[in-house]
């Protein structure tokens, strides 16, 4: 128990104010006890002395002789047990009842003595060379008519007072070590009583501290230290549900940072990965061994770390674009920077933002104004020149004429062809229209059978083969008949125009329990396997090399507009092609039963 500072300092304090109050009281009563009995003894001694006064004043006045002097005194020495010695004016011993006058030297210098000849009454206290031990003198002068007689002194031991003072100093002595003892063992209970709560906060706090915070204190005392047990318990609690919202926080936090669509990483001051989201492993094929590397062994370039370290000399944010090849394809990032403080040390927080898309759409779109402008600026060319040339001339050649309007005329056509494609994908990307959209019910059979006839002529001039194979029973779905018809002609004349002479095309309509299948399929010149995965992409285009080839060009609008019109109708479109073997579109479409 004494390991505890507060035991130790209670107990000594306990002892140590029990040890000093028993001194001054033990020392106050000796004080008062000594000086009360030598009090009591000098008046005993004052009042025998008068006795004795009375007793000799007529020996006195009568000249007594020594011998008289000294029996008186002697018998009443023999009764009182004092010490009896009569002293005259000149200090010279007259009588005393102890010892011969002659053998005792003069008393006139005795301090008793003269205490009485200047005040009445004189008293001492001195050892006694004649008795070996202390006495207690009192000096009474005796007075005749104004004249000094003698001086009465009364003598007495002072051994049974100093030793009933000793007996008392002794007890007095016990008394302490008793109560020293009993303050001892009572501190080192009160200290136990007092500290032994203290001990379990303390305990319970250690174990709060550790971590675990299901521990409360329990203990009554009705003091302060109950008070402070709650507080411990509330702040505990308080801690506790802290603790819990900030679990919480962090657990959201990580499950956002976890399956975000952005790679993050945080780098050190060298440039070096310290911490990477799933996303980042992921996308650049971070492994352990790349962690705490630098950012050129990961991701094969030195632009972050550089960054890094502007952005922790600024200490301000900052953005760039990063391109870096990851599996075989061109990636572009918009790449945030912060400056992050992270145990003490300062770190970089980079945020990747794959722009790729959006890069790819702008590029595209970029590239569709250009195609656009150029596709455009083609037959205005024409219809200008040949425009201009009709103007210079006298308009007399008939044939001429017809052939530059019919040029002029030609050239406007896939203008009016091009501009509606734009108007209706600009229509089709406006929420308002798509949902205007009349849906009815029609048959695939009979629309089959009409892009037939309509595209009979076009066929025939490119001795194309076609043919139409049809189920035996209805094939029902709901569309927009005017979209549906279109998406099956712009198909089907694309395989008109990349199909080379004497080539066949196939108009199939399957059916099975729940989906209409439709396939456009062509013997023409294919589409190359690098192309195949962005026809459908709305501002995509072939080569065009090839394509004018066979005399015609398309703007990339078409299949564009031919998946947007399957996915409206809730289906979907596929293809397969082969180099100069042919082309194969397939549809399927939800069936209505009848």
């Amino acid at each position: 128990m004494l390991e505890s500072k507060i035991c130790r300092r209670l107990v000594f304090s306990l002892l140590f104010l029990t040890v000093v109050s028993l001194t001054v009281l033990g020392f106050y009563l000796l004080h008062f006890f000594y000086s009360e009995n030598l009090q009591n003894k000098t008046n005993e001694l004052t009042i025998n002395g008068r006795i004795i006064e009375t007793a000799i004043a007529d020996l006195l006045q009568e000249n007594a002789s020594a011998e008289e002097l000294h029996a008186k005194i002697q018998q009443i020495s023999s009764a009182s047990d004092l010490r009896i010695t009569i002293v005259d004016a000149s200090g010279k011993v007259i009588a005393d009842s102890s010892e011969p006058a002659e053998n005792l030297d003069n008393h006139l210098n005795r301090q008793e003595v003269q205490a009485a000849l200047q005040t009445g009454a004189g008293r001492s206290i001195r050892y006694s060379d004649t008795l070996l031990e202390n006495m207690i003198y009192v000096a009474l002068p005796v007075w005749q008519d104004g004249k000094l007689l003698a001086v009465v002194r009364t003598a007495s031991s002072l051994t049974p007072l100093e030793n009933s003072y000793a007996h008392i100093r002794h007890a007095v002595f016990f008394a302490q070590c008793a109560s020293a003892l009993t303050a001892i063992l009572f501190g080192f209970w009160l200290a136990w009583r007092e500290i032994r709560p203290i001990q379990q906060m303390t305990a319970i706090a250690q174990e709060i501290t550790n971590g675990n915070l299901s521990k409360r204190v329990h203990i009554h005392t009705d003091d302060e230290l109950q008070v402070l047990a709650q507080t411990i318990n509330n702040l505990t609690n308080n801690l506790s549900q802290k603790i819990k919202e900030a679990q919480s926080e962090t657990h959201k936090l990580a499950l956002i940072l976890e399956n975000m669509d952005n790679a993050v990483m945080l780098l050190d001051e060298q440039g070096n990965i310290t911490t990477a989201n799933r996303q980042a492993y992921h996308l650049f094929r971070l492994t352990p061994d790349l962690m705490r590397k630098h950012s050129i062994n990961a991701v094969g370039s030195t632009l972050l770390s550089s960054t890094a370290q502007e952005v922790l000399q600024s200490n301000e944010a900052k953005s760039i674009t990063f391109h870096i090849k990851l599996k075989n394809r061109e990636k572009t990032f918009a790449v945030f920077f912060a400056p992050f403080r992270q145990d003490d040390a300062n770190a970089v927080l980079s945020v990747f933002h794959d722009i790729s898309m959006l890069q790819e759409v702008a590029d595209r779109q970029t590239k569709f104004v250009a195609n656009a402008a150029h596709e455009l600026a083609t037959p205005l060319t024409s219809i200008c020149g040949f425009a201009e040339t009709l103007l210079d001339t006298d308009l007399k050649d008939a044939a001429l004429n017809k052939k530059f309007i019919t040029i002029i005329y030609k050239e406007s056509q896939r203008m009016h062809r091009l501009i509606k494609d734009l108007l209706q994908l600009a229509k089709l990307d406006s929420k308002e229209y798509r949902e205007q959209l009349q849906l009815s019910t029609v048959d695939c059979r009979a629309m089959l059978a009409a892009i037939g006839n309509k595209l009979q002529n076009q066929i025939a001039q490119k001795r194309l083969t076609l043919a139409i194979e049809l189920p035996d029973t209805a094939a029902l779905i709901r569309v927009n008949e005017d979209l549906m018809l279109q998406l099956i002609l712009n198909l089907t004349e694309n395989a008109i125009k990349y199909t080379p002479e004497s080539g066949r095309i196939t108009l199939t309509c399957q059916l099975d329990e729940k989906t209409v299948r439709l396939l456009i399929e062509d013997t023409g010149i294919g589409i190359a396997p690098a192309d195949i995965p962005l026809i459908f992409e709305r501002f995509y285009r072939a080569d065009k090399a090839r394509s004018r080839a066979f005399g015609y060009g398309g703007s990339g609008i078409g299949l564009s507009l031919v998946q947007f019109f399957v996915r409206l109708f809730g289906g979907k479109i596929t293809v397969k092609s082969t180099l100069q073997v042919g082309t194969k579109f397939t549809i399927e479409l939800p069936r209505i039963l009848e």
